[in-house]
């Protein structure tokens, strides 16, 4: 079994007298971009999730609709929907993925669990 224990860049770099660069994500109160950051980008998802479900069903249905009624028009506004939603499903898979790395690496907590 291959472990890869995860760097913690944000401990290693530092802003100068001793200061590391993680230290810069924890303001007054205990507040950090990261807590920030990870109370926001889960709802971000189930939004995006959402819209991305209305748009595949709307979009196929005007496709359906108006293929079935001999109007090519309608036919290709459902599929520029279709297409707009894969697309958009696309990038928040990579963004998903990408904040992943983004912890892995800096080892800020962003909510999101890699499981290593």
């Amino acid at each position: 079994m291959l472990f890869i224990a995860p760097w913690d860049i944000g401990l290693e770099l530092e802003l100068g007298q001793g200061n590391p660069v993680k230290s810069l994500f924890v303001g007054p109160e205990g507040f950090s971009l990261g807590y920030f950051i990870s109370r926001i980008l889960p709802n971000i998802y189930v939004i995006a999730g959402v819209i991305l479900f209305f748009l595949l069903i709307g979009g196929g249905l005007m496709f359906i609709i108006s293929s079935g009624q001999q109007n090519p028009e309608g036919a290709s506004k459902g599929m520029q929907a279709v297409t707009a939603a894969l697309l958009g499903f696309l990038i928040i898979f990579a963004s998903y993925w990408i904040m992943q790395i983004i912890q892995f690496i800096t080892g800020i907590n962003l909510g999101f669990n890699l499981g290593l």
